[in-house]
């Protein structure tokens, strides 16, 4: 009896020791002030917040033990992680996608603004030099022109094909005005430019123009479709799918503190950079795609920086044209036997050669002009502001690449960079938040990627089921990036035409003779008609209809429009 009661004795002291104990240190019931204000603080109610720890054998997610956090508190909590994270990773990657949305705004109003003001200095300068003639026939200009800003567009353009049906046209209105004593019909005019490439009455100049257009135009419509794909897909993976093994993770980073009583306690570096390289696993998985297509994006940069000058270009094109329209004139006669020879000797109109010589119809509008013999007035005004336009537009350029390179990698140290010391994890490696209490976090860093996640030792993912919407968006980087090697080389693949879905188009190649590719590129769709005015002409045979040609003066015009982007001799 008097052992049981020595025993009950000491039980009751050590009770009242434990109870001193809990009442004196660390079991005392703390105040949850400081939590109550920072809840408070994120704009939560402090209807059932309690004023000093409870017991948390409640709790779900934190760390079970006295804490400040109710259940209410703590399914509030881990909502407001996953918002938080969003808009973490939306702010972190902010600049990167505003870079690709206001270059490509600012890429796409320079190159609109460079062609509209190419064609009103064309205007102003043909209009002076050719008057009358000039003007009836200014429609073909202004088609021409719709169509390479159809092509720059996206729209169903084979820029290849135009100009080869530009120069085939300007065959058979010149050889026309060259035998004006004789009548033509469709079909012999259509027989007439079979012989173009055999005859080559314009001698090498359309083969260079036709390589160094094409090269300028798919260098610049991929360039600027680059920077559109670059800002779609990096504005739908910042968009992020947050699964409940994140969110749970980022609850016990972010706000299993509060639970503790510590709520301005930030988590161990770490500590939160296994849990940022958990949440954005799927994400790293973009950055080898990501890469490679900046560097592609590079390297058509380069091509508009360097090759596509516009004032190593400009100054020779009037001459090179009114050399094609010289070595025209003078084979007329050989070009005009082989016609004869090939596609039969036509009947005679009818009516009498012209009074005026041959030299007289051609030289008075079409002549070599020497540099100093060049416009100088209202074209030439324009042709500074041409030249201003396309130094801006080489300014925009060289901003965009800083800005491209800046982006590489970007997807990888994504983590890295929101869980940048002292701002939102402790610089302090011992007093920081380890996902249980003030202290070192042990565990080391795993590596960025889905396949590595499998050693996470925060968030549990299933590495086998990648995100579906990540896969797409590497698909997609890939193929532009495909595309952006071709351009590099001078070849153009299949565009989708916003006008007519489910439709491609496939626009020529600029290479020429030994250009190599390792990327093969689609070439099918037909150019569209370009229609002249045909206002004062004579009527044509019944049962032909007229044809759409346009004159041999207005193809001065057209050919030099496009050629204020591509250099002479580039290879």
């Amino acid at each position: 009896m008097y052992a049981m009661r020595r025993l009950q004795l000491a039980l009751c002291t050590l009770s009242v020791l434990s109870l001193s104990y809990y009442a004196a240190g660390e079991g005392k019931a703390r105040s949850c002030s400081d939590v109550r204000q920072a809840y408070s603080a994120k704009g939560f109610s402090l209807v059932n917040v309690p004023h000093q720890e409870i017991s948390g054998e409640h709790l779900r997610v934190c760390p079970q033990g006295y804490t400040c956090c109710t259940s209410d508190m703590e399914d509030t909590l881990h909502l407001q992680s996953k918002v938080e994270f969003e808009s973490l990773v939306e702010q972190t990657s902010h600049n990167m996608r505003a870079t690709f949305v206001s270059r490509h705004k600012k890429f796409d109003e320079f190159f609109l603004e460079l062609l509209d003001t190419s064609e009103r200095s064309l205007n102003s300068m043909f209009t002076q030099t050719y008057g009358k003639l000039y003007i009836q026939n200014s429609e073909i200009f202004q088609d021409l022109f719709t169509e390479l800003k159809r092509y720059y567009t996206g729209g169903n353009v084979n820029l290849e094909e135009m100009l080869n049906d530009f120069w085939s046209k300007l065959l058979e209105r010149m050889f026309q005005l060259l035998n004006s004593q004789y009548h033509f019909t469709d079909d012999y005019l259509e027989c007439v430019s079979k012989y173009m490439d055999q005859l080559k009455p314009f001698g090498d100049v359309p083969r260079k123009l036709k390589a160094q257009v094409t090269r300028a135009f798919i260098a610049a419509r991929t360039f600027v479709q680059g920077l559109m794909v670059g800002r779609e897909v990096a504005n739908r993976v910042a968009k992020v799918n947050v699964a409940p093994a994140c969110v749970k993770a980022l609850t016990k980073m972010l706000y299993c503190p509060y639970c503790r009583g510590l709520p301005g306690l930030k988590p161990c570096h770490n500590y939160c950079q296994n849990v940022m390289r958990g949440c954005l696993a799927n994400q790293a998985d973009l950055d080898a795609e990501w890469n490679l297509f900046i560097d592609a994006m590079l390297l058509v940069a380069d091509r508009l920086q360097g090759p596509f000058n516009i004032e190593a270009v400009i100054e020779p094109i009037d001459i090179k044209i009114s050399e094609a329209i010289m070595t025209m004139q003078d084979n007329s006669m050989h070009v005009s036997a082989k016609v004869f020879q090939g596609c039969g000797q036509p009947k005679p109109s009818g009516i009498g050669r012209s009074a005026r010589g041959i030299s007289d119809v051609f030289s008075g509008r079409f002549k070599h002009f020497s540099h100093d013999e060049k416009p100088t007035t209202t074209s030439g005004t324009s042709l500074d502001r041409l030249r201003i336009v396309w130094r801006t537009m080489q300014h925009s350029v060289i901003d965009i690449n800083e800005k491209l390179r800046e982006s590489r990698r970007f997807w990888s140290k994504l983590p890295d960079d929101i869980c940048a010391r002292g701002v939102f994890s402790e610089l302090d490696d011992e007093q920081c938040w380890n996902s249980h209490a003030r202290a070192r976090y042990f565990p080391e860093v795993v590596k960025e990627g889905l396949t590595n996640q499998i050693n996470n030792p925060e968030v549990e993912i299933d590495i086998t089921r990648p995100d579906t919407l990540i896969r797409q968006q590497i698909m997609a980087l890939r193929v532009m990036t495909n595309k952006l090697k071709n351009a590099y080389n001078g070849n153009d693949i299949a565009f989708q035409d916003s006008s007519d879905e489910g439709s491609t188009s496939g626009s020529g190649s600029g290479c020429t003779e030994g250009c190599t590719t390792e990327y093969s590129y689609v070439g099918t769709q037909e150019a569209p008609v370009v229609k002249a005015d045909r206002s004062g002409e004579r009527p044509v045979k019944a049962g032909h209809p007229p044809s759409h040609r346009p004159s041999p003066r207005l193809l001065l015009v057209t050919l030099t429009l496009p050629l204020w982007a591509m250099q002479k001799d580039w290879r």
